[in-house]
This record gives C-alpha cells, sequence and structure tokens, in this order.
C-alpha cells in the first residue's frame, strides 16, 4: 500500500511540460535519423538500377544492402565511449560528417567496390546517429513528455524512408548512369544540413553534470525546463544519481566490467529488456521486407518500375501516418499497451503475407486479389511495426539505463540491432531463394509471436518516470505487479 501511495503523490518533475526550445533541440537531434531511413528507402529502388548497371550477382546485392548494416555496428558500438569523451552534441556533429563523406563516395562510386566503401562509411555514421539521437533527447526532455520526444528519430526515420521513395519515384526516369548516383549522392543534403543545425543545440545536461559543469547544467535545465524551481529539482535528482555512481564508473572499463561482468539485479534486467527489444525489432524482418520490396513484389506479378517504387511510396506514406500516431500517444497510453498491440498485429499481417506469397507461388495466373492481399499484408506489416517496435525500441533504450551506464549500454543495446539487421539483411534473399518468401515470412511472424510474449514478461512500463527512477522499476520482482500499480496510479 506504501509504494501505490507513494505513485499517488505530487511530483513536479512527473508534471511538467515541456517548452518550445525543448522541442527544437528534440528535432534537431532526431534528424540525424533522417539518414538512415533515406538510406533504406532510397536503395531499395536504387539496387535495382545498380543491378542493372554493375552487373552484380544475388550474392553482391545482398551484400551492397547489408553491408551498411554491418558497419553500422562499428559505428554503435564507438558511439557510447566518444559520446562520453566528446559530449553528445558533438557526436551528433561527427555521426552528419561521416554520413556525409559516405553518400559522397556512393553518389561517385565508379565502380561496385568502390560503392561497397561508400556504403561501409555511411554506416559507420548510421551506427553513431542511431544511439545518439535517443539518448541525447531522453537526457534533455522532461518525464512527462520523453516519451513523444525520443520517439522522433523513429519518425525521421520514416520520413527520410518516404523521401526516398519519393526520390527514386521521381529520379526513376533518369538514365541509368546518372539516375542511381543522384538517389544515393542526395543523402549529402541531410547530412549537411544536421551539422550546421547542432550549432543551435545545448549539450546534455546529464553529461554536463558527469563532468562536473554543474553551473551548465543548471542554464541548459532552466532553458528546456517550465520554470527555474523545475530546473533547480532536476539538477539535484541529476546530480543525486550521479554522486551515488561509483566513483570509477566513468572510466569506461569499469562501466564495461559493471554492466558485462558485475552487473546488479537491475542491470542485468535493464540489458535483457534493451537488448531483447533490439534483437526483434531488427528479427521481425523489417528492414527486410523494406530493403527487398520490390522484389517481393516482382515475385507476386509486379514488374514495371515505376509501379514497384510506386508500391513502395504507398507503404512508406502507412508507416509515416502510424509512426506519427504511436508518436503523439506514447506519453498518454504508455509504453507497453502500443509495443504489444504493434507486436501482435505483425503476427497476423506477416502470417498473412506468408499465406499470401505461397498462393502466388503455386499460382501461374497471378490473381489480383491475391496481389492486393500481399500489398495490404506489407502495408499493415510496417504500420503494425510503426506503432510499436520502430518508435518504443528507440525510447526504451535511451531511457532504462542509470546516467552511469547509459551511453555505454545504449550502444551495446544498439549494436545488436545493427548485427541482427545485417545478418537479415545479408541473408533474405538467399533463404526465400531456398524456402520460398512466403516460407521466411512465416518464420518472421513465429520470431514476432517469441516476441510479444517476451514483451509482455520483461519490459516494464515506465511512461511519466524520470529517468532516475528506472532503477527501482527494474528491481521490482514482478514485472506484472509494477504494471498494476502503474495502471491504478494512472486512473483518474
Amino acid at each position: 500500500m506504501d509504494e501505490i501511495e507513494a505513485s499517488h503523490s505530487e511530483d513536479p518533475l512527473k508534471k511538467s511540460g515541456m517548452n518550445k526550445y525543448t522541442i527544437v533541440c528534440a528535432l534537431l537531434a532526431s534528424t540525424n535519423s533522417i539518414l538512415l531511413g533515406y538510406d533504406i528507402g532510397v536503395m531499395s529502388g536504387a539496387v535495382i538500377l545498380i543491378k542493372d548497371y554493375f552487373k552484380i550477382t544475388r550474392t553482391q546485392h545482398e551484400i551492397l544492402v547489408g553491408t551498411l548494416n554491418v558497419f553500422s555496428l562499428i559505428g554503435s558500438l564507438a558511439s557510447g565511449k566518444t559520446s562520453d569523451i566528446i559530449g553528445r552534441r558533438y557526436t551528433i556533429v561527427l555521426a552528419a560528417c561521416t554520413f556525409l563523406i559516405g553518400a559522397l563516395l556512393m553518389g561517385l562510386a565508379p565502380s561496385y567496390p568502390f560503392l561497397m566503401a561508400g556504403r561501409g562509411v555511411a554506416g559507420i555514421g548510421v551506427g553513431y546517429a542511431l544511439m545518439i539521437a535517443p539518448v541525447y533527447t531522453a537526457e534533455l526532455s522532461p518525464a512527462m513528455n520523453r516519451g513523444f520526444l525520443t520517439s522522433l528519430p523513429e519518425v525521421f526515420i520514416t520520413f527520410g524512408l518516404l523521401l526516398g521513395y519519393i526520390v527514386n519515384y521521381a529520379l526513376s526516369g533518369l538514365p541509368l548512369h546518372i539516375s542511381w548516383r543522384l538517389m544515393l549522392g542526395l543523402a549529402a543534403v541531410p547530412a549537411i544540413g544536421i551539422g550546421f543545425g547542432v550549432i543551435a543545440m545545448p549539450e546534455s545536461p546529464r553529461w554536463l553534470v558527469m563532468k562536473g559543469k554543474l553551473g551548465e547544467a543548471k542554464k541548459v535545465l532552466i532553458r528546456t525546463s517550465a520554470s527555474e524551481e523545475e530546473a533547480q529539482l532536476r539538477l539535484e535528482e541529476i546530480t543525486k544519481a550521479a554522486i551515488q555512481g561509483p566513483e570509477s564508473a566513468h572510466e569506461g572499463g569499469s562501466v564495461w566490467k559493471e554492466i558485462l561482468l558485475r552487473p546488479t539485479r537491475p542491470t542485468r534486467r535493464m540489458l535483457i529488456a534493451a537488448i531483447g527489444i533490439n534483437f526483434f525489432m531488427q528479427a521481425s524482418g523489417n528492414d527486410a521486407v523494406v530493403y527487398y520490396c520490390p522484389e517481393v513484389f516482382k515475385a507476386a506479378g509486379i514488374h514495371n518500375k515505376r509501379q514497384l517504387f510506386g508500391v513502395n511510396a504507398i507503404m512508406g506514406l502507412a508507416k509515416a501516418l502510424f509512426v506519427l500516431f504511436s508518436a503523439l500517444k506514447l506519453d498518454k497510453y504508455g509504453r507497453r499497451p502500443l509495443l504489444l498491440l504493434g507486436s501482435a498485429g505483425m503476427v497476423v499481417s506477416l502470417f498473412g503475407l506468408g499465406l499470401g506469397s505461397k498462393f502466388l507461388e503455386h499460382s501461374t495466373e497471378k490473381p489480383i486479389w491475391a496481389i492486393a492481399l500481399c500489398v495490404v499484408a506489407v502495408c499493415a506489416d510496417v504500420s503494425f511495426f510503426s506503432i510499436g517496435l520502430g518508435p518504443i525500441t528507440w525510447v526504451y533504450s535511451s531511457e532504462i539505463f542509470p546516467m552511469r551506464l547509459r551511453a555505454q549500454a545504449s550502444s551495446l543495446a544498439i549494436s545488436v540491432n545493427r548485427l541482427v539487421s545485417g545478418v537479415v539483411s545479408m541473408t533474405f534473399l538467399s533463404i526465400s531463394h531456398k524456402i520460398t518468401f512466403g516460407g521466411i515470412f512465416f518464420v518472421f511472424a513465429g520470431i514476432m509471436l517469441v516476441g510479444t510474449v517476451f514483451f509482455y514478461f520483461f519490459l516494464p512500463e515506465t511512461k511519466g518516470r524520470t529517468l532516475e527512477d528506472m532503477e527501482t522499476i527494474f528491481e521490482d520482482r514482478d514485472t506484472t505487479k509494477i504494471n498494476k500499480v502503474r495502471e491504478m496510479r494512472d486512473v483518474p
């Protein structure tokens, strides 16, 4: 009863709003994620033209697509230590500059190996961006609006995806030797804009506290809080959390020892939750579905390139609408309800896609209704992903770890994300060639069924809690119990 009564107590930190400056900073940080979204969207179409231009094999096709994800593993692993040393803000600049170099290399590539090198460099930049944007935003945001603000990276990934589809459609009529180069090279434009935009952003107040710069941290908190009183309360809570951590926690080696060798019970549960949600995000096959959507629809009977790019654009629009819905409702309904809804919806959608694909594989006439079923199932799959796993993975990974571990623990979880994404995208065509597209979609449906069960039992609700409260949430031995307490507290 004491826990429940305490949860009803007035807490100005949990009732605070967000100001325009906080929104602008979160938007600027999250624009980094456009880079990955644009690459996924544009490459799904550009690779069709690249295959014709360089005459590459199916294996080279897979390696070309998956290289960016594999090399992003390097960026995501390095990003934790890097952001602890140079700060969150300059890590965002580093991500944008690295991707800029990669985009230029891809757009100017005279050969397939040169193109691969460009994707490798761009991948490192993507790895940095995926970790740092949600971490920076989570550290800047008030508790009651953190869900919306830290889901913005997924909103921008989806916006970048849609932008890539539109560019594919618009440039597909150009000569072959120009079209794919423009598609890939245009990614340099948002990278340049992000680099300049960071000038207007402050450093993370939690990073400043870790470095002992309390005066600067307070100035940032005053600008990002509803009142000076709230800023002081947030500063006191952040400082208290920093003092409670081990003195050696800011040393990289000690942090990794605490994460991997001697984790406390809450830290172990946080790692399981963060690594688990990142694993299932990519094991769901969403990136592969997006990257290889034209191949799937070719097999379904759609062969015209502009029609293929048009279907991609419809899919991107569906993703954009639903990720906006999720971002706006995360702080109202919480993480768990939207995550479970999205995951269960993906199971049904992937099963439907498998059925439609299987029917078309055994049909010579390719009936319109079966093609329509596949198109609807793909749009439903990416839409449910955008409601649940898409935005919530970034929110959860960035908010659950204590300040002393946050950057490097988040980078570990996101490294798992990139590794699984690389494996899936580099094997999708080969596996589907052996077990058919229908078979691989049934496999993804089964994986997501397991994922839905995992989310139910291992991911507690974090809505409305400050970052400094997370260890208390994960200390509770019964996830179901703590979620019921959250629900009772939220009843008006």
